[in-house]
């Protein structure tokens, strides 16, 4: 089951390396002028929500929204993968780490440790996101058919999306950020328990801030 990291030292250092990482990619892109882009640490704009499930690696992530895109149609979504991906794996070898995975809705680096202290592993997950004026969030999805040829790429909206930035700063200002985070704990261990995998852990918190939102700030909403 899930938990929450309590290790403040590691944190720290995990936190400092991976974000260094994306914040290196998110240069290299933006330098190219093919894209616009910037990174977030999935919930934790102001508090930390970042959790392990037992002795396995943590995983950290990221979205990589892309803010404009200027030498690509943001339609072409497999063109768009496929730029981060080789740009992605261009800054990870300059750190000396291995290439990324392209997963449904991510790009996975390999799991890495430190050598000194907490001897968890840790690795980096990427989602490639998008927002569109109405407060609507899109996550690029890849669907695979085992043929590379055939596979599909998508711009996904994620489910009551629109507006939840508001309500995650309503609910910090108004000291219910802890009920976040075990809403959302809560959650990640729902679907684990289900071993349902379709939900990662920007769907989650968005859940997570809609649900605590509309207990304290609209109790009479249907």
């Amino acid at each position: 089951m899930y938990h929450w990291i309590t290790d403040k030292s590691f944190l720290g250092r995990m936190k400092a390396l991976c974000s260094d990482i994306v914040n290196r990619l998110v240069q290299s892109i933006n330098n190219d002028g093919e894209l616009f882009v910037r990174q977030r640490l999935v919930g934790s704009g102001a508090r930390n929500l970042i959790v392990q499930n037992a002795e396995l690696p943590v995983d950290l992530d990221y979205n990589l929204e892309i803010v404009r895109a200027a030498g690509y149609d943001i339609g072409d979504c497999r063109g768009i993968k496929e730029y981060v991906r080789k740009k992605f794996n261009e800054v990870l070898e300059k750190a000396g780490w291995g290439d990324c995975s392209d997963s449904t809705s991510a790009l996975t680096t390999e799991k890495r440790c430190f050598r000194k202290g907490c001897g968890a592993a840790f690795s980096i997950d990427l989602c490639i996101v998008r927002a569109e004026e109405d407060g609507k969030w899109y996550r690029l999805i890849h669907h695979k058919t085992g043929i590379a040829a055939f596979d599909s790429y998508c711009w996904n909206e994620a489910k009551s999306s629109s507006g939840y930035e508001m309500r995650a700063r309503w609910l910090k200002e108004n000291g219910l950020w802890h009920e976040v985070r075990e809403t959302c704990l809560g959650k990640k261990n729902m679907y684990l328990c289900r071993m349902d995998r379709s939900n990662p852990s920007f769907v989650v918190y968005i859940e997570a801030v809609n649900e605590v939102f509309w207990k304290y700030a609209a109790p009479e909403r249907p």
